[in-house]
C-alpha cells in the first residue's frame, strides 16, 4: 500500500512540473529563442535573409514570329521511267554528286537499235541517189525537177534517222540538273515500271523552307527579311537565311500566306525533310528586365520582392509585375517596375513580404542587368 501511495505522489509531481512548464512557455514566447538570436534578434526580430540583388535595366528584347516549316532542296526530283523497260545498266553510285545530263539508266533498246540502222541505211540511199540526179542535172540530162524530188527524200530520211536516234534516247536516264544522288533499290536486270522511283536528285546548295505565316503579319513580311531556323538534329545552332518569296494567295482557310525561305547549305548539313524552327524577327526594342531568377508566379500573375530602404534597413517588398518576352535569361517588365529598381534575385525565393533583406555581396543577376 505505501509503495502504490508513493508512486502515486512522484506522478502527480511530474504532473505539476510539466504544467508549470506550459504556462512558463505560454507566458514568456521569446525567452528561449531570445538567447539564440543573440544581441542582434532584438532590432528586427529575425536575422535578415541574404539575396542577391538585381538592378532593372533597359535590354533590347525581339518580336519573333516562330513557324515549322519541312526543308527541300534548291531542286528536287524523283528519277523514274516513262515506260514498261528492263534495265541493262547503272551508271551510278548512291550518293554520288553528279553534273547535269550525266547518263543514270541505260534500258534495254534493242528495237530503238535496229530502227536506227535502218534509218541510217535509208539515208546512205538517199544520198546516193540525190548526188546522181544532182550531176545529171547539173549536166542538163536530167531534169532539175527530178534532183529537187531526190533531195528531199534525203532530208526526209535525215528526219527519220534523228527521230531513231532521239527515241534510243529516251532509252538513257540522265540527270535533269547537277546535285546528289539519294539510294538506290535497283540493279542490272530489274524491270521498271512508268512512275516508279529509281533513285532521287536533290540540289542542296541552297535550301528552300515553306512555312505558313498568319495573316495578321502580312505587313511586317518582306522579300529579303532576314531570318534564322534551328533543326532537332543540330540542338540550338542557328542557320541563318532570308525570305526569297511571298505568295500571292492567302489561304482561305487557314488565313496564312505561305512564305519561302532560303538557306546557304555549304558541306550539305541541312537535309531536304527535315523539320525546321524557322524564326523571323519584326525588329527590336528597349524594356526594362529583370533575371528570370528574379520572377515568382502564382496562378496567372507574376511578381518580384523589390529591394527597399525600411525603418531597420532594406526590406522585401512583394511588386505584381506584367511580363513579356523572355531572351538569354531575361524577362521583359511590362509594367510593375522602373528603370533603377533593385529586386531580390536567386535569395528571394524565401523572402516573405516586409521580411528584411540583405543583399549579398557580388550578385551574378545585378551584373547581368547592368549590361
Amino acid at each position: 500500500m505505501i509503495k502504490r501511495h508513493f508512486f502515486l505522489i512522484i506522478a502527480a509531481f511530474v504532473i505539476v512540473l510539466m504544467a508549470l512548464a506550459i504556462i512558463v512557455r505560454v507566458v514568456f514566447p521569446g525567452g528561449e529563442d531570445a538567447g539564440a538570436q543573440g544581441p542582434g534578434a532584438g532590432r528586427g526580430g529575425a536575422r535578415g535573409q541574404q539575396v542577391s540583388e538585381a538592378v532593372v535595366a533597359n535590354r533590347s528584347f525581339s518580336d519573333t514570329i516562330r513557324v515549322l516549316g519541312a526543308a527541300r532542296g534548291a531542286k528536287s526530283v524523283n528519277i523514274t521511267s516513262n515506260s514498261t523497260e528492263l534495265i541493262t545498266r547503272i551508271l551510278f553510285t548512291d550518293g554520288q554528286r553528279v553534273a547535269a545530263g550525266t547518263p543514270l539508266v541505260e534500258l534495254q533498246a534493242r528495237e530503238e537499235d535496229a530502227g536506227i540502222i535502218e534509218a541510217r541505211a535509208q539515208v546512205n540511199q538517199a544520198q546516193r541517189e540525190y548526188d546522181r540526179y544532182r550531176i545529171l542535172a547539173e549536166r542538163g540530162v536530167a531534169p532539175r525537177a527530178i534532183a529537187e524530188q531526190y533531195e528531199t527524200a534525203l532530208e526526209t530520211a535525215q528526219a527519220s534517222l534523228t527521230a531513231a536516234q532521239a527515241r534510243r534516247g529516251d532509252r538513257v536516264i540522265r540527270a535533269p540538273f547537277a546535285g546528289v544522288l539519294g539510294l538506290s533499290t535497283v540493279t542490272a536486270g530489274t524491270l521498271i515500271n512508268p512512275g516508279a522511283v529509281i533513285t532521287t536528285l536533290d540540289d542542296t546548295s541552297t535550301i528552300r523552307v515553306d512555312f505558313p505565316v498568319p495573316e495578321r503579319y502580312l505587313g511586317v513580311l518582306r522579300t529579303g527579311l532576314p531570318l534564322t531556323a534551328t533543326a532537332d538534329a543540330y540542338g540550338g545552332e542557328a542557320f541563318s537565311g532570308r525570305i526569297a518569296l511571298i505568295d500571292t494567295r492567302i489561304n482561305e482557310t487557314s488565313r496564312a500566306v505561305t512564305a519561302r525561305a532560303e538557306f546557304p547549305n555549304p558541306g550539305g548539313r541541312i537535309r531536304p525533310g527535315m523539320l525546321m524552327r524557322v524564326a523571323v524577327t519584326q525588329g527590336q526594342r528597349q524594356t526594362p528586365a529583370v533575371p528570370e531568377a528574379a520572377i515568382q508566379y502564382e496562378g496567372q500573375g507574376a511578381f518580384v520582392y523589390r529591394i527597399a530602404p525600411g525603418e531597420r534597413g532594406t526590406t522585401a517588398q512583394r511588386v505584381e509585375v506584367v511580363t513579356g518576352a523572355v531572351e538569354g535569361g531575361f524577362v521583359e517588365i511590362v509594367s510593375g517596375l522602373s528603370v533603377g529598381d533593385k529586386v531580390a534575385g536567386a535569395g528571394g525565393r524565401g523572402a516573405g513580404q516586409g521580411a528584411g533583406a540583405t543583399p549579398a555581396a557580388a550578385s551574378a543577376g545585378q551584373a547581368g542587368a547592368r549590361k
